[in-house]
């Protein structure tokens, strides 16, 4: 009854069943892994202690950012020199924009050091001076933002003295001078003059060490994955089931076999010029 399952159709379909499952259950393993990666992390990053309580360590020392450095506290000395508003960023559930300023170290590169958060809108804001002469910061490290990053402003078109994105790749494209991979957020106002008018911007959980919305997406892509696997399997059982009961109906008599083409019992075409209706004879 299962003979059609070796013809050349059914070869193919067999084929794409071996092959679509293993596969399918492959992918939805890798994404129920790289879920409970992030659960892991979540977990580590919960149990360990806040990172900005631990002893400041010169920036170069804390350097390439990774989830271990990040909101490590790092010192630095140099020089402000150039400023840049980072507009559309959020304080308190309220609307405002960062002040950037490029800190130029002894070694030619700047870091980009958020020194605190006024509200309103960036366009015409009054910013509080820099500090003059060399100075040096304390902040919490992080990493250089992406476009996937909160509040980040991936539209372009900002005036003059605005960017969307805190990042090596953008700023040296605006500043004459090489540009730390990283940026720190002063944890406290600025000590003296007007700057303690500036609110300071706390540090961002390190990217992936919590349950966000990534996380889940791959949860839910986990589950895609295999409920795609027993759909498949589900369908080559079907038409297995069909394809079995038809052979069965015509074994039985049930459904009449049509005959093959050329065979003697198959009729004669009434479109052949040669088929004569008047001699047909009448079963």
């Amino acid at each position: 009854m299962y003979r059609f399952l070796l013809t050349p159709r059914w070869w193919g379909i067999n084929l794409f069943v071996v092959l679509a499952i293993p596969f399918c259950v492959f992918m939805g393993t890798w994404q129920l892994g790289r879920f409970e990666d992030r659960v892991q992390s979540h977990e580590q990053a919960e149990k360990a202690p806040d990172p900005s309580t631990r002893a400041a360590k010169p920036l170069d020392e804390l350097l390439p950012v990774d989830k271990v450095t990040s909101g490590r506290p790092a010192t630095a000395t140099g020089t402000y020199a150039d400023q840049f508003l980072v507009p559309g960023r959020k304080l308190d559930d309220r609307q405002g924009f960062y002040v950037l300023n490029m800190l130029r170290t002894d070694s030619g590169k700047a870091l980009p050091v958020v020194r605190g958060w006024l509200p309103g809108s960036a366009s015409g804001a009054k910013v509080p001076a820099a500090p003059k002469g060399e100075v040096t910061v304390t902040g919490d490290l992080q990493a250089s933002e992406n476009t996937h990053s909160d509040g980040v402003d991936v539209r372009g078109g900002l005036p003059g003295g605005q960017i969307g994105m805190i990042s090596a790749a953008t700023l040296v494209n605006l500043v004459p001078y090489d540009v730390y991979d990283a940026w720190v957020t002063l944890p406290e106002p600025e000590a003296g003059g007007t700057g303690g008018a500036m609110k300071p911007v706390p540090a961002a959980a390190p990217e992936g060490s919590g349950l966000d919305l990534k996380a889940f997406q791959n949860l839910g892509y986990t589950g895609e994955w295999f409920v795609f696997a027993a759909f498949v399997l589900f369908m080559w059982f079907r038409l297995v089931r069909r394809e079995a009961e038809a052979e069965r109906d015509i074994a039985l008599g049930l459904v009449p076999q049509e005959p093959a083409p050329g065979s003697e019992d198959a009729p004669e075409d009434s479109s052949s010029p040669d088929y004569d209706a008047a001699s047909t004879p009448v079963r």
